[in-house]
C-alpha cells in the first residue's frame, strides 16, 4: 500500500518569515520555514488560515488534524505542549518531572518538534535561558512568538 501524497499550503510572510503546511493522510505533519510549492488541500488551506489568524491576534488555539511522525514519547510530549495555554510558558524541568524524563529529554524533543508554532514548543523555557527552538531563526524567532502571546514580560 502506497503512501498518500503530501499536500502543502504557504503564508508568504508572517512575523517569523514565511511557513508552509505539509500535510498527508489528511494531518498536519510538518512545519516548514519557507514557501513550498505544491499542491494544496483542504486541511493545508485551513491550517494556513489558522496561522493567519494567530499572527493576526484572532486565535489563540488551533484546531487541526496533526499527525506528526514521531515516536510515541515525542507524541505524548506534544499533547502536554498544546496544554500550554497561549501566553503562558513551562520550563524544561517543569515538563521533565510531569512525564518522569530528564529535562534533557525535553530539550531533544523540542528540538525535534516537526510543527513549531502548532505544537507551540516556543512556550518552554529553560529555568534561567530561553532555551533553543527549532525554527529558524532560532531565539529569535522563539522571542518574537513570545512577544506576540504577550509573554514578553519574561524576556525582560
Amino acid at each position: 500500500m502506497g503512501q498518500d501524497p503530501s499536500y502543502v499550503a504557504s503564508l508568504p510572510t508572517s512575523p517569523v518569515g514565511p511557513l508552509s503546511v505539509i500535510v498527508q493522510d489528511g494531518a498536519v505533519v510538518r512545519l516548514e520555514w519557507s514557501v513550498v510549492d505544491g499542491v494544496s488541500d483542504a486541511v493545508a488551506t485551513e491550517a494556513i488560515s489558522q496561522l493567519a489568524q494567530y499572527f493576526a491576534g484572532e486565535r489563540q488555539v488551533f484546531d487541526l488534524p496533526l499527525g506528526p511522525q514521531v515516536s510515541d514519547f515525542q507524541k505524548k510530549f506534544g499533547a502536554a505542549l498544546c496544554a500550554i495555554r497561549f501566553g503562558e510558558t513551562r520550563t524544561y524541568g517543569e515538563l521533565a518531572r510531569e512525564m518522569g524524563v530528564p529535562a534533557q529529554a525535553i530539550g531533544q524533543a523540542c528540538g525535534a518538534n516537526p510543527i513549531p508554532i502548532i505544537i507551540p514548543c516556543h512556550r518552554v523555557l529553560g529555568a534561567k535561558t530561553l532555551g533553543g527552538f527549532s525554527g529558524a531563526g532560532g531565539v529569535e524567532g522563539k522571542v518574537q512568538l513570545l512577544r506576540h502571546e504577550g509573554a514578553a514580560g519574561l524576556l525582560i
